[in-house]
C-alpha cells in the first residue's frame, strides 16, 4: 500500500468517531453558526483597545451586513508590575482584561446571550523608552485578540440554542 493510500484510509478512519457523535462543523451549512458570519455587530469602539477588540471581532464572524444581533461589550483592562530588578526597577508587567458581553436581536432587543471572558498578558520593561511602548501596545493587541477569540468562542459554542 503506497503512503498516499495509507494516510487516506487513517484520514477517514480518524473521521469515523467524528461522524458517529453527529460532530457538525460550526460554519457548515446547516451548522449551528451558518448564518453568523457577517450579522453580528459590536458596538461601536470608545477606546484604542475596545478599536482592536472589535477589529478582532470582525476578522472572526466578518463585518456585519444586515446584522441580525448586536453586540454590546464592556471592557476593562487594568497593568500591574510583575517583577522587579535588583535595584527595585519594575522588569515586566502583567496586563489584565475582562470583556462583559451581550448579544441581543437587533429587531425587537430581546437578549440573546451574555458572558465574561477574561485573560492576562505579560511584558518587558527593561529596553529603551520605545521600547517598552512598544512592548505594552503590543501586549494590549494581543490581550484583545485572546478576549475576541474567548467571546467568539463561546457565541459559537451557544449558537445552536438561539441561532434558528
Amino acid at each position: 500500500m503506497s503512503s498516499s493510500d495509507r494516510r487516506s484510509v487513517l484520514i477517514a478512519l480518524g473521521a469515523l468517531p467524528l461522524a458517529a457523535c453527529g460532530f457538525t462543523p460550526a460554519y457548515a451549512p446547516g451548522g449551528p453558526a451558518a448564518g453568523l458570519r457577517g450579522k453580528i455587530r459590536a458596538d461601536d469602539p470608545t477606546s484604542r483597545d475596545a478599536f482592536d477588540f472589535v477589529g478582532e471581532l470582525e476578522a472572526r464572524l466578518g463585518t456585519p451586513d444586515g446584522p441580525r444581533f448586536t453586540l454590546g461589550y464592556s471592557l476593562s483592562v487594568g497593568e500591574s508590575g510583575s517583577a522587579l530588578t535588583p535595584d527595585g526597577v519594575t522588569g515586566r508587567y502583567n496586563v489584565t482584561g475582562s470583556v462583559n458581553y451581550t448579544l441581543r436581536d437587533a429587531q425587537t432587543g430581546a437578549t440573546v446571550s451574555t458572558g465574561k471572558a477574561q485573560s492576562f498578558v505579560s511584558y518587558g520593561a527593561t529596553g529603551s523608552t520605545v521600547a517598552t511602548l512598544s512592548a505594552q501596545a503590543d501586549a494590549h493587541r494581543r490581550l484583545m485578540v485572546i478576549l475576541a477569540d474567548e467571546v467568539v468562542t463561546r457565541l459559537l459554542a451557544t449558537s445552536g440554542s438561539w441561532n434558528k
